[in-house]
């Protein structure tokens, strides 16, 4: 195999850009002569990926956002299919993402280089016509929850499960084992906003009003906010303003915040898993613009948006959408599960059943093996 085999990585959001730079490690262990471009944010950075285009530029949540950031992602989508005609990767490996990705998919199948689509759209959820879509422009999909290879299978486009790669490095943490650093004493509460500087606007303030009815009802407790990589630190700081000695703002301690916190108040999205992991109570709220919601609500076709639930396959926690993401429902769904103990004990012990569902680790070794039997066979070809 040759030593030089390009590959265009695209990961569009925060948790695109961890999965994807633990992929391109087990790549590298496989091949250490692969060479990485594409699109991505600084953990594939640190992965050794040449990054053209910052993802944070581009991270959309709902229909109406990307109206807003069109511009933005039409000179991103320019970049990626002039790297694709220019530099001729060897394989597009692009990570969720959807709208995006299966355009830039469509170019590369034109110009006849292998897609390997890791991490599935949530097409099972809403949007199921993408389907057809992905069986035109894809080679092979990599799955990462067990339910999705029926669906697949079921349209006869290439699949395998390879297992959540959160399994690989969210450490499941006993609750009578946990540390107090994080905090003075006392009840510790995380707030988990979002990954998108978007999603910490339109959620933060409301978690912050909720944690200040929390601490009138309940003095003592604290909350920690851990900042993702791809969030302005600084946006969090103003939403907190004057509050310092009741909110501890953290960068790169999202573990630290589940193992220690009594409970979370997060946005929906993978975080729920990693909570699931660590056995960590939660409550899941979101908030789109109106018009989002609107559209989202005649499309959505499952009954939860938590992926928790989705897993468990029944609402294990408490979900908070729209309108019902308001402060004082919020304050109320916190302050009954503190004081309800074993409410706590029972939604951990169901939240620790979960992962169970999520396959075996080595799921990023298991993704990088089915990627390498797709360079492997474009080099046999090319060779033919």
């Amino acid at each position: 195999m040759s030593a030089t085999q390009k590959i265009m990585v695209i990961a569009g959001e925060a948790s695109g850009d961890m999965h994807g730079a633990r992929l391109v490690k087990a790549m590298q262990e496989l091949n250490p002569g692969l060479e990485f471009f594409g699109i991505g944010g600084n953990l594939l950075r640190q992965a050794g990926v040449g990054i053209r285009v910052d993802n944070s530029q581009i991270a959309v949540v709902g229909i109406s956002e990307a109206f807003l950031k069109f511009r933005i992602l039409l000179s991103a989508l320019r970049v990626a299919k002039e790297d694709l005609r220019r530099l001729r990767p060897a394989l597009l490996i692009v990570i969720d993402f959807p709208d995006f990705n299966l355009r830039v998919a469509t170019m590369a199948r034109e110009l006849g280089i292998p897609v390997m689509y890791y991490i599935s759209p949530q097409i099972w959820a809403w949007r199921a016509g993408r389907v057809k879509k992905i069986k035109k422009v894809v080679d092979h999909m990599v799955v990462i929850f067990p339910f999705e290879v029926a669906y697949y299978k079921r349209w006869h486009v290439p699949v395998t499960f390879v297992g959540h790669p959160l399994l690989d490095s969210v450490i499941s943490v006993t609750p009578t084992k946990k540390k107090k650093s994080l905090n003075k004493g006392g009840l510790l509460i995380g707030l988990l906003p979002g990954s998108r500087n978007s999603e910490i606007m339109r959620l933060l303030p409301t978690m912050v009003q909720a944690a200040g009815i929390v601490s009138e009802k309940m003095p003592g407790v604290s909350f920690a906010i851990p900042v993702a990589p791809t969030v302005d630190r600084t946006l969090v700081e103003a939403i907190t303003k004057g509050r310092a000695e009741k909110f501890l703002i953290v960068s790169g301690r999202l573990g630290d915040v589940l193992d220690e916190a009594a409970l979370i108040v997060t946005a929906s999205g993978t975080v729920t898993l990693e909570a699931a992991i660590a056995g960590t109570p939660m409550i899941i709220v979101y908030k789109v613009s109106g018009f989002s919601y609107w559209i989202g609500k005649r499309m959505i076709r499952v009954k939860h948006i938590g992926l928790v639930n989705l897993v468990a396959g029944r609402p294990i926690v408490p979900e908070l959408i729209q309108h019902e993401a308001s402060a004082e429902k919020i304050a109320h769904h916190t302050l009954q599960m503190l004081r309800d103990k074993s409410c706590l004990s029972e939604m951990r012990h169901q939240l620790l059943r979960v992962p169970q569902r999520l396959g075996a680790p080595g799921a990023s070794k298991r993704a990088a093996e089915v990627a390498m039997s797709l360079l492997s066979r474009e080099h046999k070809g090319a060779a033919g």
